[in-house]
């Protein structure tokens, strides 16, 4: 993924000087604290009241995969006062739930994707110290092994379900309430494995609490060079890279987009976050709303394939 130039030599200044915004912003987050989401979220909030002169609060609305702070935020004002900061579940939803009371494309404006990282497949000590030596454990006592997520229909869940579907291994999925809670099963032996994103796995496998056994992306992450690709650990074509970005209500003025836009880019970009972002293993991206929106258009494409492949369904 790679940022707009025209965007990154846009400036702020303007901005500021626009009606938006006079009062602070909500921020809302379909997980829990301490999740890779929530993590980028506080992140860029701080920046962008920078930038744009007011509070951006970060508030955490957690259940139904993300359902419940997307619905809030689709049917909010459209006046640039509530956001939704999510991730790839905005687009897996839409094929996984047959119900849903809002539309990933039709429903937001899309802003910008702040940064990507991959997923990583983490295990307890007791699941070896390899993707093989797991694997060859779930074949010898199919059903025995568990993995976690931080919630069904997640893209950990979803990843988990894609390797299940690509290796053959007989393997039972176990929901948590967020990702904190999902590496906290594996930590204390309560499963054996789990899938991740580099910022919420990151401290983990430095202490030594987990073990990181593949990369869920086709190159190495940078911030873990060591850990290899699911593919050179034998694991099959497993890909679940997760993106986080920042949406607003559909009818959101177009000035306001463009203001969020731009200081969600520049924020991205700046060399305070930039580093951070990088020790958090994730890729500053920074895109226009109109190539969020295409990918958007792609991301809910491919995830539908992937629930198609997987046979995931909401539990």
């Amino acid at each position: 993924m790679r940022f707009s130039g025209f965007f990154l030599a846009l400036a702020v200044t303007a901005a500021c000087a626009q009606s938006y915004p006079t009062r602070p912003v909500r921020v809302l987050v379909g997980f829990p604290p301490g999740g890779g989401t929530d993590i980028m979220a506080r992140l860029l909030a701080p920046k962008l009241a920078e930038y744009l002169g007011q509070q951006y609060v970060v508030e955490n609305r957690p259940g139904a995969t993300t359902n419940i702070a997307s619905a809030l935020v689709a049917t909010s004002a459209a006046d640039g006062y509530t956001l939704l900061f999510t991730t790839s579940a905005l687009a897996i939803n839409k094929s996984l739930y047959k119900n849903l009371t809002y539309d990933a494309e039709r429903d937001f404006a899309p802003i910008s994707v702040f940064a990507e990282s991959p997923n990583l497949l983490v295990a307890h000590a007791s699941a070896g110290a390899s993707v093989k030596a797991l694997l060859a454990q779930a074949r010898a006592k199919p059903g025995a092994m568990n993995y976690s997520s931080a919630g069904s229909g997640t893209s950990q869940h979803l990843a988990g379900e894609l390797f299940k579907a690509r290796t053959g291994a007989q393997i039972v999925h176990i929901p948590y309430k967020g990702t904190a809670a999902s590496l906290t099963a594996v930590i204390a032996g309560e499963v054996q494995f789990s899938f991740a994103n580099v910022p919420a796995i990151l401290g983990h496998v430095k202490s030594g609490r987990l073990r990181a056994l593949a990369v869920l992306s086709p190159r190495r992450s940078a911030r873990m060079p060591d850990v290899p690709t699911m593919k050179e650990a034998g694991g099959a074509d497993v890909e679940v890279p997760v993106w986080y970005a920042l949406l607003a209500p559909a009818a959101t003025p177009r000035e306001t987009v463009k203001s969020l836009a731009e200081a969600t880019v520049r924020a991205a970009h700046s060399p305070e976050l930039n580093h951070k972002l990088v020790e958090q293993g994730t890729e500053p991206v920074g895109n226009s709303p109109e190539e969020f929106a295409a990918m958007l258009k792609q991301e809910v494409a491919r995830w539908a394939e992937i629930v198609r492949i997987s046979g995931a369904r909401p539990e």
